[in-house]
């Protein structure tokens, strides 16, 4: 798309999306203005850096906590368009921090509004909002009594079951702050659009990946583990629930859907952006082993001995009323044929004659978990959207962007940065 005679502002530039965004939006012609706070010691942060934009792109100091500081920022952007993207993005953080996460992501969010709303300017507002607000997504009646038996209650409880694939009318049940900060910023959003003719649009984005996310996001941990496997800087893998499934897209995928829903979306309305499918932890683990050199023939568990022959082989199955195409692995999961236990310790991965240990961590699960994700992106298909990669275009990104990483330094990097 081409952007020439436009006038772009995004907050949170300088993070993993926002970077990436502004590049994008630059190559297609459009002058990008980026939020960014206050810095120290006064540098250009890396990300933007590393995307050749430094002197580029129009920095703009100001802070979504600080509503003045916001409005200047717009103002002085002049701004056609305004991707919101900044937050507080990092779901254990939240429940750690939650007040923090709040106030990045609730007054942030509504201090943009105001801004706008008290400014001459009429910028279209796309808001990233997340597939976190869904939460707790009901993928079977034995799923739904174990969730009622933990948490006491399910609301609202499912009008149907399966509730996957998950469409933009779907419950909403966060299971973290962040989420919840989520929720509140998407309604907040389209009241605005609907009491004062505001130009917002939702983008609900389902896990977005790719080379450099950080090291806090389950993909980073797979992908950045299995390279320092490979390095030899490492004797096992440590990992968190492995049996959660996730509807995990390239970020290139997303930030298109993101502008083509500034062109084409419909004001006041919610749009799914993910990729159609789902995988688990572990066969994401497993495909960053893979990609790394170890093709996986067998997994075994630490206790119970448990094993599944080949769990990377792909098979064509119905789930969900979806054609999908799963491993092995996933698919016994998804049939409820099996489940990681902390109890079991781990997996062994077996790689012909090697054999690589998958270590459970029990402080890297979360109090409360989103056992499932699976979009119905149809409707920001029905505009144009396509995602242009597949699940293993993701890994291999990740480990060429940590192989190059580890190589650059050396491979001399502490092991507490992995």
């Amino acid at each position: 798309m081409r952007f020439e005679d436009k006038t772009i502002l995004i907050t949170g530039i300088s993070g993993f999306v926002g970077s990436r965004m502004a590049r994008h939006l630059m190559d297609g012609g459009a002058e990008v203005c980026g939020l960014l706070r206050h810095r120290a010691d006064c540098n250009v942060p890396d990300s933007i850096r590393s995307q050749g934009l430094e002197g580029r792109v129009r920095l703009l100091e100001g802070d979504l906590e600080d509503i003045s500081s916001v409005k200047e920022a717009l103002l002085s952007s002049g701004a056609d368009m305004v991707f919101h993207l900044g937050a507080q993005s990092f779901v254990p953080r939240s429940f750690s921090n939650p007040i923090e996460t709040m106030s990045s992501n609730c007054v942030g969010t509504a201090n943009l509004l105001e801004a706008v709303r008290a400014s001459d300017l009429d910028p279209v507002v796309v808001f990233a909002g997340s597939s976190d607000e869904y939460g707790l997504v009901i993928s079977s009646e034995e799923q739904h009594e174990r969730a009622k038996e933990k948490y006491g209650s399910v609301f609202p409880e499912p009008l149907r079951i399966p509730e996957l694939p998950v469409g933009e009318s779907s419950p909403l049940r966060p299971m973290s702050p962040y989420a919840v900060s989520k929720v509140y910023g998407d309604f907040l959003m389209r009241n605005y659009c609907h009491s004062y003719g505001m130009k917002t649009i939702v983008a609900r984005a389902f896990n977005h990946e790719g080379a450099g996310r950080g090291m806090m996001f389950v993909t980073s941990v797979a992908a950045s583990q299995a390279i320092k496997l490979k390095l030899g800087l490492a004797d096992q893998i440590t990992i968190g629930n492995v049996n959660a499934f996730r509807d995990w897209s390239h970020v290139d995928d997303v930030i298109g859907g993101y502008i083509l829903l500034s062109q084409k979306g419909r004001y006041g309305e919610v749009y799914n952006l993910g990729s159609m499918r789902t995988c688990s932890v572990m066969s994401y683990l497993l495909m960053c082993l893979e990609e790394a050199g170890y093709p996986i023939d067998r997994i075994e568990t630490f206790q119970g001995g448990r094993c599944v022959e080949d769990p990377l082989i792909h098979e064509r199955s119905n789930f969900f009323g979806m054609d999908l195409d799963v491993s092995r692995v996933d698919g016994m999961m998804l049939r409820g044929e099996l489940e990681f236990s902390i109890q079991d310790g781990g997996v062994t991965a077996l790689s012909g004659e090697r054999q690589i240990r998958i270590a459970f961590d029990k402080e890297r699960f979360r109090l409360a978990e989103v056992p499932i994700m699976l979009s119905d992106a149809r409707k920001a298909a029905g505009i144009g959207f396509r995602p242009e990669h597949c699940l293993r275009d993701i890994v291999k990104d990740q480990l060429e962007y940590f192989a190059s990483e580890k190589s650059a330094s050396g491979g001399d990097r502490a092991k507490g940065s992995f």
